[in-house]
């Protein structure tokens, strides 16, 4: 509490006298990203559904800011495997952080075939790759309502409860989660 009474003042201080505080501002940014957990994907085997995943990754990014899924280089060993197949999508259950293997995501063509949206197909199950059950029945509005949410349903977006769900799973470090490796079939 001194520190901070501290450090107020300092900086207070530091702007009547007109030194920049703005600095200070980007460093804790700076900081913040580089703290996020990254966790990475190999789509080498995701077929024609490649750029879908990274548009479902991409949901993701934009809305939490304590992991990040990016695409793995060619060659090296990836958190996530993306793997196209003719059944229902599923995925395993996290949140898995990197390193620990074993989380990977069954894009199907099932749920393609029934007309279900194909990037939130991809973002539902990177969200249980990220630690989030389905919520069934549910809305169109609950991105891990999954296929509840009807065919017609566009929605990709994770909802409030759904964010604050996967910050806290990557918010301090590793977490023990019960049903952890789960695989989470879709029908």
């Amino acid at each position: 509490m001194f520190r901070r009474t501290v450090l107020g003042v300092a900086v207070a201080l530091l702007g009547l006298v007109g030194v920049a505080a703005p600095q200070a501002a980007a460093t804790t940014e700076a900081q913040v990203s580089t703290a996020a957990v990254v966790l990475t994907y190999d789509d080498s085997q995701a077929a024609e559904f490649v750029d879908v995943v990274a548009a479902g990754a991409e949901v993701w990014n934009t809305h939490v800011s304590n992991v990040r899924l990016e695409k793995a280089e060619p060659g090296t060993e990836a958190d996530i495997t993306i793997i196209a197949n003719d059944g229902w999508p599923q995925a395993t259950l996290g949140p898995f952080f990197p390193g620990e293997g074993g989380a990977t995501v069954w894009y199907g063509r099932q749920a393609v075939n029934d007309g279900y949206n194909l990037v939130r197909i991809a973002s539902h199950e990177l969200g249980h790759i990220l630690g989030l059950p389905d919520v069934k029945p549910g809305p169109c509005e609950s991105l891990m309502s999954g296929s509840t949410g009807g065919v017609d349903c566009d929605n990709v977006n994770p909802n409030a409860e759904e964010i604050a769900a996967v910050e806290a799973n990557y918010a301090g470090g590793r977490i023990s989660a019960p049903h952890k490796g789960t695989v989470l079939v879709e029908r």
